[in-house]
């Protein structure tokens, strides 16, 4: 006779513990209840809705802590940069950016009241547009038909911005807005380039604009920065674009006017400047140093930005 054994473990040895099995196999197959995925939701929004309840908290002490203004475009291009680079899943990055965009907007209104002056000189309000994506649904705007009356309503303090148009070299000279941004008083700077968020849905209007601000920019990770300069009239482009690279300054767009004794320029150039960079004197040609208009965090763009 064969040896002699012990089962290692149960056996079923019915038709009803073999049901019991296959129910259970059936139960780890079946998708989670419904009730229960919405039940996890609604813990989860109230996490998030805590959250920012305590981020608010935190704005409140940052008000209070005396720093001079509210708006800081630089610190919010970080933030967002952060965001969205860190983003993984299946929520579009867009969706991400326009939710903190909107609540960025929120807590800076939570510090102090902020109004944009929109110089809305073409047609379709594609201006309008960008300011309401950027500074959000409750923010007030108030639209003006040329860049002056938008300047003047932050020179007042009747406005917080101005939205601008981006400066071409097609443009009029009656609308070069940036020669005497530097001279105004108070002054004026570009702290912002709008659209932050730069791929357009299909058919978007694809338009530009500057935000122009009393208080100066701040810095971010990565900006660039305009300069005004005034020239001889005889300096050609090709040659002040050599003088701005031997100074160390890495160009970009540049507009170009002349007039009957002097030519003026205004110069894209690369990372962030202030007055004090001592760049500046060692440009060849320039009647006088050249003032710095101000500076803006240089946007993202696409799902993987």
């Amino acid at each position: 006779m064969g040896a002699d054994f012990e089962p290692v473990g149960p056996m079923p040895n019915s038709a009803s513990e073999n049901a019991v099995a296959a129910e259970d196999g059936w139960r780890r197959s079946t998708p989670p209840d419904l009730a229960a995925l919405r039940a996890e939701l609604d813990r989860i929004d109230n996490t998030i809705h805590d959250l920012l309840i305590e981020r608010a908290h935190v704005v409140e002490k940052v008000a209070q802590s005396g720093k001079p203004a509210a708006f800081r475009p630089g610190r919010e291009a970080d933030i967002v940069r952060r965001l969205v680079g860190r983003h993984t899943g299946s929520l579009p990055a867009q969706a991400l950016f326009r939710m903190w965009r909107e609540l960025l907007a929120g807590t800076t209104g939570m510090q102090s009241k902020v109004t944009v002056a929109v110089a809305e000189t073409g047609p379709g309000a594609v201006l309008t547009q960008l300011a309401r994506e950027h500074f959000g649904t409750m923010t007030p705007l108030r639209t003006h038909g040329s860049p002056a009356q938008a300047l003047n309503e932050v020179s007042s303090g009747a406005a917080t911005v101005a939205i601008l148009p981006v400066p071409t070299e097609a443009d009029n000279t009656r609308d070069d807005w940036w020669a005497t941004l530097a001279t105004r008083s108070p002054r004026l700077h570009v702290i912002a380039r709008l659209p932050f968020w730069t791929a357009r849905a299909e058919g978007a209007p694809a338009a530009q604009a500057l935000v122009v601000a009393s208080a100066a920019p701040d810095a971010s990770a990565a900006d660039r920065s305009f300069l005004v300069v005034e020239l001889d009239n005889d300096v050609s482009r090709d040659r002040l674009t050599q003088g701005l690279t031997a100074a160390g300054l890495t160009p970009g767009a540049i507009i170009l006017r002349r007039d009957a004794g002097y030519a003026r320029a205004l110069i894209e150039v690369a990372g962030y400047l202030t007055d004090a960079d001592p760049r500046l004197s060692d440009l060849t040609g320039a009647i006088r140093r050249p003032a710095v208009l101000g500076a803006y965090a240089e946007p993202i763009g696409g799902e993987g930005a």
